[in-house]
């Protein structure tokens, strides 16, 4: 399952608009299409950026009992995305042209 969201343009993700994801996107999201996952638990995979790894963060993944899986340090040569995830979201893109952000945007979700 994928969530997602797009950030305004102009607009930055900061620790407060991660959460607010987490919160208010994401686990409205896991209830609706994955209920199971609430009994055996939630994994989220997520890089060690500052507004993932903040303490607002920790803290509504403690309240709700997720576990973040280890994730190796940053290095721009070799982000795990970029070999698996990545090259499966560009596949049904490819080929196709967009005039605009929003065009993407519909195409993506």
């Amino acid at each position: 399952m994928i969530a997602t969201d797009r950030v305004p343009p102009g607009s930055t993700v900061t620790a407060a608009y991660y959460r607010k994801f987490l919160q208010d996107i994401l686990r409205p999201k896991i209830r609706q299409e994955r209920s199971a996952m609430f009994a055996a638990g939630v994994l989220i995979l997520h890089d060690n950026a500052r507004p993932h790894a903040s303490g607002a963060v920790s803290e509504i993944l403690d309240k709700y009992g997720w576990r973040v899986l280890p994730n190796l340090l940053y290095s721009p040569d070799m982000s795990p995305p970029d070999f698996d995830l990545f090259p499966k979201v560009k596949k049904p893109l490819h080929g196709k042209r967009f005039r605009s952000i929003e065009e993407v945007s519909n195409e993506v979700t």
